[in-house]
């Protein structure tokens, strides 16, 4: 079996960040990049790239690789395997917080972790995923969406999709909300129980896929008319964003948890966000489709 590579890994992420922001360029004619790399103080850095336009209100596309000598004790917990190792964690994370209340937001990531310890064997693993959440919801979205997840999992099995889009409605769960983030997608973590080459396989087909769906839905609903009343029901939805990654997101955990660069990890909240207080969407409105239909799991291949 192959040895994990951190170089071939370090070398995937940093070229999907910039095929990324490429098609961003393209749907976005007015897309402004601004990049910024980083050094952690306890060890590794970063590049980010924080996007701003007329179709993107704002966004990030960030690539990371911290390392340190121990994990932090929350980490080990649960993991006492991981207890005395040094560690090594990549990733690449980007959100897509759109203009037009009709484009969905879309976050999307994909990850490595591996520890090692002088005389044993590496553990390590992979995970990463994507979500869609719409303010506006279209049936034909969310299964086109849904198809193109499926057929990205289907040659690594019958069960991978089933088994990753459940954990994905599973995870995007706003306990004290009592719904979903959104319409779901996949999402999977840990990931080492096929070899080495195949969890690679998977997991760069995940990161290849990331794009491949929002676009199309990006470029066909952008220049949709909307009003200000549908503007202002898109930032009260957006609140559920902020309250989903401070409450629940691991990854945002995990990075202020281990001294992670703050402004980086919060690229991720949108840029514009209202709260209003014991808000009902009006009956048989579209506001109240979306919570009737969009915002529970789905079995979105069948409908």
């Amino acid at each position: 079996m192959s040895r994990p590579s951190v170089e071939t890994i370090k070398a995937y992420l940093d070229e999907t960040q910039a095929r990324l922001i490429a098609e961003f360029s393209q749907q976005d004619p007015d897309l402004k990049v601004i990049e910024e790399s980083w050094v952690r103080e306890q060890g590794g850095g970063g590049k980010t790239c924080v996007l701003k336009g007329s179709v993107i209100e704002g966004g990030g596309v960030n690539v990371s690789h911290v390392h340190g000598d121990k994990l932090p004790a929350s980490a080990t917990a649960h993991r006492q395997e991981l207890a005395g190792r040094s560690f090594q964690a990549l990733g690449l994370s980007f959100i897509i917080h759109p203009h037009n209340p009709f484009v969905p937001t879309m976050h999307g990531n994909i990850r490595f972790f591996i520890a090692e310890k002088d005389g044993e064997e590496p553990v390590w693993w992979f995970g990463g995923g994507f979500d869609l959440t719409p303010y506006y919801g279209f049936v034909e979205d969310a299964k086109a969406w849904h198809q193109h997840s499926y057929n990205l999992c289907e040659p690594f099995g019958s069960d991978v999709y089933p088994r990753y889009k459940t954990w994905c409605d599973d995870y995007f769960y706003l306990k004290h909300r009592d719904e979903t983030r959104g319409v779901g997608g996949l999402f999977f973590d840990d990931v080492n129980e096929w070899p080495y080459e195949t969890c690679l396989d998977f997991w760069q087909t995940i990161g290849d896929g990331l794009i491949t769906a929002y676009i199309p839905i990006m470029a066909k609903r952008k220049d949709t008319p909307y009003t200000e009343a549908q503007r202002e029901f898109q930032l009260y939805r957006r609140g559920r964003y902020v309250e989903f990654n401070l409450l629940y997101d691991r990854g945002t955990l995990f990075g202020l948890q281990s001294n992670g660069r703050t402004e980086s990890i919060l690229v991720s909240m949108p840029p514009l966000v209202r709260w209003e207080y014991n808000y009902t969407p009006p009956s048989n409105s579209d506001e109240a489709k979306l919570y009737e239909i969009f915002l529970k799991p789905q079995d979105w291949l069948s409908m």
